[in-house]
C-alpha cells in the first residue's frame, strides 16, 4: 500500500472510487472535492485545483491550502481510499474538521486500510511539521474513532456541529 500523489494515469480508476460511493449511498470524505469536480467540470480540473491548494497564495481566504492523496494497493493499482491533509487550519477546521479527513471505498473497509492510510498520512504530517493532529469524526461512526485511536488519538472534545447536524467528536494526534 503506499500514498500516491494524484496524476492522469489514475483518472479512471478515480472515477471508478467516486462511482462506487455513489452506488453504496456513502459519504466521501478526504477526497479534495473530487466528487464535486467530477460532476461539474472535469479530473484535469480537479488535478489543477489540487496542484494549486498546496500554495497558500492560491487559495481562497476561506479555504487552507492541502494535500491530497490516493492510498493504493500496489498489486493491482486500486484506489482504496483518499486522504486529504490540510496544511493550516481556520476556525472551522480547529472546530468541527481538523487536519486530515479521509475515506476509504465502501468494498475496502473492515480490512484495516484506514488505520494504514492514516498512519502514512501522519508521516507526511511529521516532514511537514504539524506536531499535533486535530481530527474528527462523527460519534455515530465508532469505525472511523477507533481508526483515530488506534493511531493515538486522544479526544479532546465532542460539540454539536450545526453545519453537519450531529455531535463531532475531536480528536488530538501528538507526534
Amino acid at each position: 500500500m503506499k500514498l500516491v500523489f494524484p496524476n492522469l494515469s489514475y483518472k479512471d480508476k478515480a472515477v471508478d472510487y467516486i462511482k462506487e460511493f455513489y452506488e453504496y449511498g456513502s459519504e466521501i470524505n478526504g477526497s479534495g472535492s473530487l466528487d464535486r469536480f467530477l460532476k461539474e467540470s472535469t479530473y484535469e480540473t480537479w488535478l489543477q485545483k489540487i496542484l494549486s491548494d498546496m500554495d497558500i497564495a492560491n487559495v481562497p481566504e476561506s479555504r487552507v491550502p492541502a494535500l491530497t492523496y490516493f492510498y493504493v494497493r500496489e498489486e493491482d493499482e486500486r484506489i482504496v481510499g483518499m486522504i486529504n491533509i490540510r496544511l493550516a487550519l481556520n476556525d472551522f477546521l480547529r472546530e468541527e474538521g481538523g487536519h486530515i479527513g479521509y475515506s476509504i471505498r465502501p468494498t475496502e473497509r473492515r480490512k484495516h486500510y484506514a488505520t494504514e492510510m492514516l498512519a502514512e498520512a501522519l508521516k507526511v504530517c511529521d516532514v511537514i511539521g504539524i506536531k499535533e493532529v486535530l481530527i474528527s469524526c462523527d460519534k455515530n461512526n465508532p469505525a472511523s474513532a477507533g481508526v483515530i485511536k488506534n493511531c493515538g488519538g486522544i479526544l479532546k472534545h465532542e460539540s454539536y456541529s450545526e453545519s453537519f447536524d450531529e455531535i463531532l467528536q475531536m480528536y488530538v494526534i501528538k507526534r
